[in-house]
């Protein structure tokens, strides 16, 4: 019989066997060590300590008394019934004699039937509503919300969590930013928000809560997805792009960070269909406050103005102004009796800082400019002829202002001379029958260098490489001069409809 104490020959043999297996696979692994470069052994992967928040219920309970809904009551163009479908009886009535049984029924009836009819029963006005979302940013009943939530409205409520509705009356308004700031008229000490001191970070929770569809109190969450975000919405786009789902009810409404403060103001979404597809647009927390700041001081935002049409520089246009890169903005036109005509600026200046502050383009030197008070004297530098110079300007104040009307584009015959290594063929103004400086294009080659660069038949040159044109002859002297030069690219200064712009066009040097 077998002894318990002792180990039997087989396990023994096991053991043996397995401690073999062992040995061998520890020296496999020192052999593998040896090979691998040490400091690929020693590198550790990035790690994130950081986790994702398990709800957000306590933000958004905190939070949520100081979101509004924002109710805006419009008055509309009252419209008349007619028979003709337009929007009085006049043409009805020109047709029947006075007195005729016709006229007295819309007399009585609300109708024409002479100026009696007209002070009994005028049309009653007509009102429409519209609704957006907004947010406290203070005890006393300050409520943000976006511009184009109020425009137009004669009559403002808002909406708190409770359903308690209050009167409120419009503080100012800053179309170029889409904020609006309201007051609530008397009322009691309500629940606020604040901005956020710091602009949040590209993948950064956030939460939307506004009045989507006019459901109120909504609450949607997602990320910080973009920063910088220019949308075509104005001169000074500066948008934070987010995932949380937006929709149309939510404009004016808060986006949050986890610490309950406002990062920015939900303003516009990208929708091909009318929805939400996860891309929203908030205005940043550091361009509201500042606003904001300002419309409850003054009622209005005033903005410093330089005057001057601009555009961005180009690689090609950089390389025929002579610049090492493509940066800051170049003139396209100094407006009349403005600050920057005073000053000296002119067509084909190239702005490149405000006081030392560098300007990447043309959105740049708007923000840079709009920050300064009216009457500052600030220094330009501008690339002008191959170098740098600095010119003095004392900033003058941005008035809002509207295009009342558009040139009609000139009709040009398809005469001229013509430019086969540009695509083009150019006339004169007086041969196209008009007036002025400048040369007309009459024909554009479809397949050519003028219509990559979008030129079109109407266009007026006006400059090319500096050098102002007035005939064809003034063309192939200034490209002459270009090409001697050693340029790749020359500079065009056009002018459609009134605008003038600078186009680059590459030299065919072969």
């Amino acid at each position: 019989m077998q002894n318990r104490g002792s180990v039997s020959p087989l396990r023994s043999r096991r053991a043996k066997l397995l401690a073999g297996v062992v040995a061998l696979g520890t020296a496999g692994l020192l052999t593998a060590q040896t090979v691998v470069p040490s400091q690929l052994a020693q590198a550790e992967p990035v790690r994130v300590d950081a986790t994702a928040p398990a709800d957000f219920s306590d933000v958004v309970r905190t939070v949520s008394p100081a979101v509004v809904s924002v109710q805006v009551k419009q008055e509309a163009e009252p419209r008349m019934m007619n028979f003709n479908g337009g929007n009085s009886t006049d043409e009805f009535f020109k047709g029947l004699p006075n007195g005729h049984p016709f006229e007295r029924f819309f007399r009585d009836f609300g109708g024409r039937g002479g100026e009696e009819g007209q002070k009994q029963r005028r049309s009653p006005r007509q009102y429409g509503t519209s609704q957006g979302s907004g947010f406290f940013i203070s005890k006393d009943g300050y409520v943000v919300t976006n511009h184009h939530v109020i425009d137009g409205g004669t009559e403002f409520t808002v909406i708190d969590q409770k359903g308690d509705e209050y009167n409120a009356k419009l503080i100012g308004a800053d179309k170029r930013t889409d904020l609006a700031l309201l007051k609530i008229e008397g009322g009691k000490d309500f629940t606020y928000v604040d901005f956020a001191d710091e602009a949040p970070q590209v993948g950064e929770w956030t939460v939307a809560i506004g009045n989507p569809f006019g459901l109120g109190g909504s609450v949607t969450a997602g990320i910080v997805s973009a920063r910088g975000r220019d949308i075509g919405a104005g001169p000074y786009d500066d948008f934070i792009q987010i995932d949380a789902p937006v929709n149309r009810g939510n404009s004016g409404g808060p986006a949050f960070n986890m610490n309950g403060e406002v990062i920015g103001v939900n303003a516009a979404i990208f929708s091909p269909s009318g929805g939400n597809v996860g891309i929203a647009f908030a205005i940043p927390a550091s361009t509201a406050q500042d606003v904001i700041m300002e419309l409850r001081d003054d009622g209005t935002v005033i903005r410093g103005w330089l005057g001057v049409q601009i555009q961005n520089v180009t690689d090609d246009i950089a390389e025929s102004l002579g610049l090492e890169e493509a940066r800051g903005a170049i003139v396209a036109e100094a407006q009349e009796n403005s600050p920057a005509q005073k000053a000296g600026l002119r067509s084909g200046d190239t702005i490149l800082s405000v006081d030392g502050t560098k300007v990447d383009g043309p959105r740049d030197l708007s923000k840079i400019v709009a920050a300064y008070e009216p009457d500052t004297k600030v220094d330009v530098t501008i690339w002008r002829d191959g170098k740098e110079q600095d010119l003095s300007v004392t900033l003058g104040r941005l008035q809002e202002r509207e295009k009342v009307a558009e040139a009609a584009e000139p009709q040009v015959e398809k005469t001229g001379t013509s430019l086969d290594d540009l695509g083009l063929v150019v006339t004169t103004k007086a041969e196209a029958g008009l007036d002025g400086e400048g040369v007309v294009i009459a024909e554009i080659d479809p397949d050519g260098p003028a219509a990559d660069k979008r030129l079109s038949a109407g266009d007026v040159i006006l400059e090319v490489a500096g050098l102002k044109v007035n005939n064809a002859d003034d063309v192939l002297k200034a490209l002459d001069k270009a090409e001697s030069d050693g340029r790749k690219a020359v500079l065009f200064r056009i002018e459609t409809n009134d605008t003038t712009r600078f186009v680059a066009l590459p030299m065919n040097l072969a």
